[in-house]
């Protein structure tokens, strides 16, 4: 047992008292917050709800809603209580900075006008429906004691108007992440107007606070202190903003994260906090604004190392406190029927008033009535970010006990109803096609020969780019596309960090730089789409059919192939299985048959083979295989007879037939469907080949 300062007393009037404090007790009270928040996460992910609102829920029902108060403070006592809202509030200081970290005003450059539009509706509607609703609880006589004792109708009412004007930035981030949304124009909008609509919302909410005539909470400077706001943050943007921007070179220079290029991020998250707290604001901003004053520029794995030294220590352990703790001052028993209608009230203001904003403002920009839609279901997820502020109002006073809890409800549901609604809005396969037009529009429009290539992880995947570039057979323009979708496994939590994502896509486009330059080897520009993705079969079916490739190289074992192959009007190779290499100076060996396959497995033979500068071999009963052999010699195609393998240097052939044959083939063909017969004597096979 040691002496700590603990807390006791209401949420809006602490008193500050010694208390002693059972350290064992509290090191088993997080070890329980923890696990039980994240059961919760896991168990509501699993059917498509963002973790963040299980242990949000998680830490309502350890309070009195299911416990009841005497079982709930049982479990956590009174006087164990403060060194736990010291461990919350640190955690909301680390989580309020990644906030600002991760909110990068680039997002908006090229959408400024809709992003403006949207941001600016959704806010001032919902925000004039808070403020009239406060007003009907204030005159109504069965719902006046919503507003707290003491306070003056328009702090209450301008905060009521403030909470329900939020949207929260990572949550709905996650969300469009997870449904692979981020990768669409309607997810890049999204999080355009939600980065506009964070700006706008911290800074009203800040405003609110500072003219409600609450002090500071430590009273430590005169109330006129609150307009030092103002300069304060005039100072972080021109002059620390730009003395930042030595931590992008210190990285650079280290090579790492170094302890002190972190310390001086955690003695500036700690100082901007404590600075906005005493000019009687509240210190979850000055710790958004030193997040949001990181430089981004050049500085993308530093910002990703940060969020991974702050954001899982922060999210994984202190929040699930603060979760708790919010827990225990909602009491869903409380509430009695005489406060139906005002919830009621609550979640239609809340949800109309974004929806018809957001709706409005994008229309108003001439958005399409089905985008438009979504945007307004993805601006009314709230979430932690809305836990937080009314967390702000109870300790300000500024909301009464029954009140704060009919607002948790709201942004429970609020958040609960954005994935579920989005799937009539914008369905997977809506979200399928947005994304292949987004790749195919990232390729450029210019006419070239493409060939697409499914790339499969931990496979040589060179064997099969120059299967492409045989397949093309000296076309020029052409280009190489090779698809590397990984499975995306798990939902993206609020500890995982949107920067995970991107380190994953970077890993992938590691792995196929060395066929981008074999690509520029042999001539041919080799571009990658890489990406995760809950639908890998459904995206590349997708994306083959946006792209209109001339021709698709995939593996044999690959599950994705089938439904390709389906969708393709073009020829496809099919490379076997575990095939690492093909040997270098090897013939190649084809057998011929009298259908499309068997022409254009000796088609694709014939330009591997002069790709590859190596004889070809055509055997087959057919009556046309002399033909066929005449006809690829007087074009220049050294014709030998099939010997396996190859006496001279004891090279086994590279073996290519049709996709059907499968045993012993390096190298499966398959012709586009409703193929017409080859013409062996025109057709094109490389820029070696007599024409």
């Amino acid at each position: 047992m040691s002496h700590v300062i603990a807390w006791t007393g209401t949420a809006a009037e602490p008193i500050v008292t010694a208390k002693l404090v059972d350290i064992a007790v509290i090191l088993g009270l997080l070890a329980l917050i923890i696990v039980v928040a994240r059961l919760a996460g896991t168990l509501v992910a699993k059917v498509g709800i963002p973790p963040v609102v299980g242990e949000i829920a998680a830490g309502v029902l350890l309070g009195p809603s299911l416990l009841g108060m005497q079982l709930s403070t049982d479990l956590f006592p009174i006087e164990q209580r403060g060194f736990l809202e010291v461990l919350a509030r640190v955690g909301l200081v680390l989580f309020m900075f990644v906030v600002g970290l991760e909110l990068d005003v680039a997002l908006v450059k090229g959408r400024e006008k809709v992003a403006g539009s949207v941001s600016v509706c959704s806010i001032v509607l919902p925000f004039s429906l808070g403020i009239g609703l406060a007003k009907i609880f204030v005159e109504n006589d069965s719902t006046a004691g919503l507003k707290p004792d003491g306070v003056a109708f328009w702090p209450f009412a301008l905060f009521m108007g403030a909470a329900m004007s939020i949207t929260a930035f990572p949550v709905l981030a996650r969300i469009l992440t997870d449904r692979r949304m981020h990768r669409t124009e309607t997810g890049a909008l999204a999080l355009a107007c939600a980065a506009t609509d964070d700006i706008i919302a911290w800074t009203l909410l800040a405003v609110v606070l500072a003219t409600s005539g609450i002090e500071g909470s430590h009273g430590h400077l005169p109330s006129w202190a609150i307009y030092l706001a103002i300069p304060f943050v005039l100072f972080a943007i021109f002059v620390v903003r730009p003395a930042l921007g030595w931590l992008p070179k210190a990285y650079q220079k280290a090579g790492e994260l170094t302890p002190t290029i972190l310390s001086v991020v955690l003695v500036g998250i700690l100082l901007f906090a404590a600075a906005t707290e005493l000019v009687g604001i509240h210190f979850i901003f000055g710790a958004f604004l030193f997040g949001a004053i990181i430089p981004h520029e050049n500085a993308a794995a530093l910002r990703h190392e940060i969020l991974v030294r702050l954001e899982q220590i922060s999210v994984l352990l202190l929040l699930p406190v603060f979760f708790l703790l919010s827990g225990l001052k909602v009491d869903i028993r409380g509430l009695g029927t005489e406060h139906i209608l005002p919830l009621l009230a609550i979640l239609t203001v809340a949800i109309v008033g974004k929806y018809v904003g957001a709706y409005v403002g994008a229309k108003l920009q001439g958005v399409p009535h089905w985008q438009a839609s979504s945007l307004g279901l993805l601006m009314n997820t709230r979430g932690l970010t809305e836990l937080i502020i009314l967390n702000v109002g109870l300790e300000k006073g500024l909301l009464s006990t029954e009140l704060f809890t009919m607002m948790v409800i709201m942004a429970l549901v609020t958040t609960v109803m954005t994935g579920p609604l989005l799937g009539f809005t914008y369905p997977q396969r809506r979200v399928a096609r947005d994304i292949a037009e987004a790749d195919r529009a990232a390729l450029g429009d210019e006419a070239v020969d493409r060939i697409l290539v499914l790339s499969r992880p931990d496979a040589a995947n060179d064997v099969a780019v120059e299967v492409a570039v045989a397949m093309l057979a000296g076309a020029r323009p052409a280009e190489i596309v090779i698809a590397d979708l990984q499975p995306q496994g798990r939902l993206l939590e609020m500890g995982s960090g949107l920067t995970g994502e991107l380190a994953e896509m970077a890993a992938a486009m590691e792995r196929q730089q060395v066929l981008v330059r074999a690509g520029e080897t042999a001539g041919v520009p080799v571009r990658v789409i890489a990406h995760p993705s809950a639908d890998v079969q459904g995206d590349l079916v997708e994306l083959a059919q946006v792209l209109l490739p001339q021709g698709v190289v995939m593996w044999s074992d690959d599950p994705s192939g089938a439904g390709v192959l389906a969708v393709i009007d073009c020829p496809a190779a099919v490379v076997a299985a575990g095939t690492e290499q093909l040997p270098t100076g090897a013939p190649v060996a084809v057998t011929f048959s009298a259908d499309s396959d068997g022409e254009s497995a000796v088609v694709l033979g014939a330009r591997l083979a002069i790709a590859r500068d190596v004889p070809l071999q055509v055997a087959g009963d057919s009556r046309r295989v002399e033909a066929v052999r005449e006809a690829l010699e007087a074009r220049g195609v050294q014709v030998t007879d099939p010997i396996a393998p190859d006496a001279a240097s004891g090279l086994v052939p590279v073996v290519v037939d049709v996709a059907a044959a499968g045993g012993g083939a390096s190298i499966g063909a398959k012709a586009e469907p409703a193929a017409v017969p080859v013409d062996f004597a025109t057709v094109e096979l490389g820029a070696t080949a007599d024409a």
